[in-house]
């Protein structure tokens, strides 16, 4: 008897430090942390990450209009640090990764993305997908690029733009354009490296893309938002990132 309940009240001490927490997470980070959920919750049972992938522009405002997310990750520090300043953030902003971007293309379409950013310019690239400028942190690197080419004012007649830059990568995977401006880490996924092929642009031929995140102030009393962040910082998840081709802070 003794023996069960003492079984039962650590049963209960470990539930009593599990919880669920809210993400808000840039689409560029969606198999990164696809991944790095099923093995933080494989190894903190009970504890549960639920996670909302868009636009870091978007995510940003909703979580100024009071959406209850417990920690941001951004594709812009900018952004965090925003909410920082408007006192939204528990600690300090901090910056996780810097991303890079690329031009993917599906196999057999006869647009061979691995001679360079001049494919832009054959006649079969009818459409080019990029995220929304307006709010995508990765819009606005490939607005950058082909500025920095003399290619902008040539291709903008051909842009369709996605919410977000999944969504821009699933209009060239789906067939909807002919080639994509993406992120390393979408073009590094199975999916994308299985359908297509991927040329990395120069990193000097666009903005820094400094990525941050900070735990926010719902979180104040949630012990899995420290866990989380801890886990993203320790050297498993540290590989994830590397994995998909983010280069990391102090590397």
């Amino acid at each position: 008897m003794l023996k069960k309940l003492f079984i039962g009240l650590l049963i209960i001490k470990s539930l009593s430090f599990a919880g669920e927490i809210n993400i808000a997470a840039a689409a560029d980070l969606v198999y990164a942390f696809k991944e790095m959920k099923t093995v933080f919750e494989k190894q903190n049972p009970g504890d549960k990450l639920s996670i909302a992938f868009g636009s870091s522009g978007k995510a940003f405002t909703q979580i100024k209009n009071g959406a209850p997310y417990d920690i941001f990750f951004s594709a812009d520090m900018g952004y965090v640090l925003r909410l920082k300043n408007e006192g939204l953030v528990i600690g300090e902003a901090k910056p996780y990764a810097y991303g890079r971007i690329g031009i993917w293309a599906r196999r057999g379409k006869g647009i061979d993305v691995l001679t360079g950013v001049s494919i832009l310019t054959d006649p079969k690239v009818k459409k080019i997908a990029i995220a929304d400028p307006s709010h995508a942190p990765y819009g606005v690197a490939a607005v950058n690029a082909l500025k920095s080419q003399k290619l902008y004012d040539k291709l903008k007649e051909k842009f369709v733009l996605g919410e977000n830059a999944s969504q821009a990568a699933q209009f060239a995977w789906s067939g909807a354009a002919d080639v994509a401006l993406i992120p390393i880490s979408l073009g590094y996924s199975e999916t994308f490296k299985k359908d297509g092929n991927f040329y990395l642009i120069p990193a000097n031929w666009h903005n820094d893309i400094v990525q941050g995140y900070a735990i926010l102030k719902s979180a104040k009393d949630n012990p899995t938002a420290k866990k989380f962040e801890e886990f993203v910082s320790s050297k498993e998840g540290r590989e994830i990132f590397k994995k998909y081709g983010f280069i990391l802070p102090n590397e």
